[in-house]
This record gives structure tokens, sequence and C-alpha cells, in this order.
């Protein structure tokens, strides 16, 4: 028994055997399923993506560092209290993201000017990345920063909700002065150009 179908371009009558048929629209059924089942992850991914990305920064130039507790690679137990009297940097990352990896080296350059002599506190701080992989990371790049390895995005979510790196400059006050993402990149002398003027305001202010 077959099944007659007619091809819209010609006219033509084309036969083809039942069996051959019902196959073809198991075939069709199984896609169709398949689809059913995909297409909606895959808007909601978009969407979910799309809300993030549309969020504003949590934290921007001219707000006040919000509350946050950390344990430093040394052991120490930083809070935003602990950078109150002088500049400080802090820097999010994941050593698997490139534009991270090149701020770091761009940070560390910074750090090895103003914070081995205290004139700005600096610490970085992972998103979702635990602390032997910085550790081995540091290690391989020659990294000095004294680093915070977070698993999670709970201290990352109250600066921001998306992208890395961030890079917030503060004054002595506290105050957000400067933010640097990944577009545009932090270039090294415009971030020392800014630490240098924050050094030098502080300075004036305690004399």
């Amino acid at each position: 028994m077959a099944v007659c179908r007619k091809m819209p371009s010609d006219g033509r009558f084309v036969f083809y055997p039942r069996e051959n048929l019902f196959i073809r629209l198991c075939n069709m059924e199984k896609y169709m399923r398949y689809l059913f089942a995909v297409v909606p992850l895959l808007l909601f991914s978009c969407v979910r993506e799309d809300s993030e990305r549309e969020q504003p920064d949590i934290v921007k130039a001219g707000d006040v560092l919000p509350d946050f507790v950390i344990e430093l690679d040394d052991g120490r137990i930083a809070d935003r209290n602990s950078l109150c009297g002088k500049p400080s940097l802090i820097v999010f990352f994941n050593t698997s993201c490139g534009d991270c990896r090149k701020g770091l080296s761009v940070v560390q350059r910074a750090y090895e000017r103003y914070g081995t002599g205290g004139e700005v506190k600096f610490m970085a701080v992972s998103r979702e990345q635990g602390a032997d992989a910085v550790k081995a990371y540091w290690a391989e790049n020659g990294l000095t920063i004294p680093f915070s390895a977070q698993k999670d995005r709970v201290v990352y979510h109250l600066f921001a909700r998306s992208s890395i790196p961030r890079i917030y400059v503060s004054d002595a006050s506290l105050t957000v002065r400067a933010v640097y993402t990944d577009s545009p990149p932090v270039v090294a002398d415009r971030l020392e150009e800014v630490l240098e003027k924050l050094v030098m305001e502080n300075s004036e202010k305690n004399k």
C-alpha cells in the first residue's frame, strides 16, 4: 500500500510506501518533542543573561563601600572598616577569565608601587574559585596581592550582578572614586594616576 503525495514545484505525484511514511512521522514526532523540551530552556537562559546585563551596577563611583567580611590568604580578617584611613583597591576575578588575568597583572604592578609600602590597601577577591586554584595561579605568575578565595558569589553580589574583572578604587573615607571593568579594560598608567592622586590627597589631609 502506498501513499500519494503531490510535489508543489512541477505538479508531479510521488508515491511513498506507507511504512516509510510511518517512520518519517515517528522521527518528526521525536524531533518536535526535542524542540519543545530544549527551546524553553534556551529562552530562559537568554532571558536570565539579558536581565543580569540590564541590571545596573550595585556599587558605582561616588557610593560608599558596602559592608563585607572576608578572610585573606594570610589568615587576616578584612572588612570595610579595615580599609578606613587609607586609599584602597578591591579587584574581583576568576583566573579562568582572560580579561581577569590581564587585570591582575595591572593590579600587581600597582601593588608593587603602592601596596608593599602601605600607602594603598589592596585585596583580590575571587568569584566562585577556591583557594587551591588561586594559590596555584599566584605562584605560577608571581603575584603577591593579598587575596581571599570565595567559592560563591555572596561577597561579589554586594558589589555587582554580572561581569568580571571588577576593580573598585576608594579613598580613605571609603567612598568609591573609580570603577574599572573589562569594557574598557583597566590601563596601568591610568590606574596608577588615580591611586597617586588619592595618596597625595590622603597625605595632605593627614598633615
